[in-house]
């Protein structure tokens, strides 16, 4: 891992990637971004960052095909991704670890919460 990591955040709505550009700026660390899904997997496919922040409803490609490209991809599947996603319903925990993500934070959350959970993916 690089030393500050690289974090891809994929996000679509601009609200959402401020608040983590807001709690990310807490940190040492360097935060690219993409807004819809085939961006996002272009992005971690150039870019081969420590760490993908993934929202799950995108556009153009879901958070759940990005997962699955990304896992089935020899050159990213080592890359955790967290799935940082507005579904909190029972179940979609589950969702998205058939996925593959390695990680799940259900929107909204508190700033300790997302960091808490960078933490332990990246270590």
């Amino acid at each position: 891992m690089r030393t500050p990591p690289l974090i891809l955040h994929v996000e679509d709505n601009p609200s959402n990637r401020k608040v983590v550009q807001h709690i990310l700026r807490t940190v040492e660390c360097r935060l690219i971004e993409a807004v819809d899904g085939e961006e996002g997997v272009a992005a971690a496919r150039r870019e081969l960052p420590d760490l993908v922040m993934l929202d799950m409803q995108l556009p153009k490609l879901s958070g759940y095909d990005v997962a699955r490209a990304l896992k089935g991809d020899e050159t990213t599947r080592h890359i955790p991704i967290l799935a940082v996603t507005s579904y909190a319903l029972a179940g979609d925990d589950a969702r998205v670890f058939e996925a593959g993500c390695d990680g799940y934070l259900p929107k909204p959350f508190r700033p300790p919460q997302l960091l808490e959970a960078l933490e332990k993916l990246l270590t």
